[in-house]
């Protein structure tokens, strides 16, 4: 019982996060408590911080790279790109939005997406006279529906390749059919649910002149992208990857002078690190003191349709419960029982399930302070039927993808 109240303590803490304190703040201590009150041994929480440590650093290294590819104009530039498109009509900047939306969730994570893109799509919208809802919307439900894709895209997929051993490539070609299928979804719901504020004429829009591309930085990510398949090749974690990337745009900013050391080291997020793996602790305490066993009964080992669905919807219902992180630490080593096919079928339900309410995922509530620090209050009623709309539709038909992949790949 302590590791569950202090579970949720954390979780509580990680919504409201009062002061503007980081989560870990709220972690640490609760990891340890664990330790103390001996709800989990010390060989086993450092056997789990030892298993999560690539993931770890993959994460820091990760947010170091976004954010040198926004000092660089990577961002700015995505903008003016979205706005040239669209040509002051709103219809055409929600797939642009979605296009560069995906593809930055995709290739720097979800997090990028989220705290990098929603406030270009705001300048971008303003820029234009258009309403601003349906893009910012669009970008927090890509960070969590186009983060299947590829293992770098989401912590979760980092933590179920290293829970399974699958290899880069296998990965990414057993989930192109589930992403296309959950990012077609959502565009399809979007263009109706928000068919008004699209029709809408834009006001005030102003004329967009031509942006610089920076091609030295999209060099970078292209080899940095190609590092990850590599790394999968050789069975090297993809943070030495995603580090190099980071060090080589690193270097370039501190000799221009665009960044100091003390700005890098702040961009990794050292206390969103410290609370990933202090939350890692807690969850292993909660699942190794009864929580396995009240949930193994529910998570299927079959690898048929209905079985997968059925493992995606118990994932998609935890996360909206404690948060997909966490949901996706409990799920694995039970998943695991099943194999690949389930562990990615509960990956589904864990990114995609999050569309669904605030607390779903870290990515949703970076994105609501976001909003509001725009001035702009999302309203839990409407998120919540957007959600509704989108997120059973895009998990029975990405589970179907999924399906249909394992089903074309076995037959080979």
């Amino acid at each position: 019982m302590v590791s569950i109240a202090l579970l949720l303590v954390v979780l509580a803490f990680a919504v409201i996060r009062p002061r503007g304190l980081p989560e870990a703040v709220a972690a640490v201590p609760a990891a340890a408590i664990v330790l103390v009150t001996g709800a989990i041994s010390f060989p086993d929480a450092l056997d789990e911080v030892t298993r999560l440590a690539p993931v770890a650093g993959f994460l820091a290294a990760v947010l170091v790279l976004a954010k040198l590819c926004d000092d660089e104009g990577l961002f700015q530039a995505a903008g003016t790109l979205m706005a040239r498109f669209s040509r002051g009509r709103p219809r055409r900047l929600l797939p642009a939005v979605f296009v560069v939306a995906a593809a930055v969730t995709v290739v720097l994570s979800l997090d990028a997406t989220v705290v990098l893109l929603t406030p270009v799509v705001f300048a971008t919208a303003a820029r234009m006279g258009a309403r601003a809802k349906p893009h910012a919307y669009a970008c927090t439900h890509l960070a969590n529906s186009a983060s299947l894709l590829l293992p770098v895209s989401n912590l979760t997929n980092l933590l179920a390749v290293a829970a399974t051993g699958i290899s880069f490539l296998r990965f990414t070609a057993l989930m192109t059919l589930p992403w296309l299928a959950a990012v077609l979804t959502e565009y399809l719901v979007f263009r109706r649910f928000f068919a008004a504020d699209l029709a809408a004429r834009p006001r005030g829009g102003k004329a967009v002149p031509a942006g610089k591309v920076p091609a030295f930085v999209l060099v970078v990510l292209g080899l940095t992208l190609a590092g990850f398949v590599v790394t999968s090749l050789l069975d090297v974690s993809p943070a030495w990857a995603a580090f190099a990337g980071a060090a080589v745009l690193a270097c370039r900013a501190l000799v221009r002078r665009r960044t100091s050391p003390a700005a890098i080291v702040r961009s990794a997020s050292i206390p969103f690190v410290a609370f990933v793996l202090a939350l890692a602790i807690v969850v292993r305490a909660v699942v190794d003191n009864g929580l396995d066993e009240a949930l193994s009964h529910l998570v299927p080992t079959s690898t048929s349709f209905p079985a997968l669905l059925g493992a995606a919807a118990v994932a998609a219902v935890l996360a909206n419960l404690i948060n997909n992180l966490p949901a996706v630490l409990v799920l694995l080593p039970l998943a695991a029982a099943g194999g690949t096919p389930v562990v990615l079928a509960v990956l589904i339900g864990v990114n995609l399930g999050p569309n669904l309410t605030y607390v779903g995922s870290l990515a949703t509530l970076l994105w609501r302070r976001i909003l509001h620090r725009h001035d702009t209050r999302p309203e839990l009623g409407e998120f919540t039927r957007l959600g509704l709309l989108t997120v059973p539709a895009s998990i029975v038909l990405a589970v179907g993808g999924l399906w249909l992949g394992l089903v074309l790949t076995s037959t080979q």
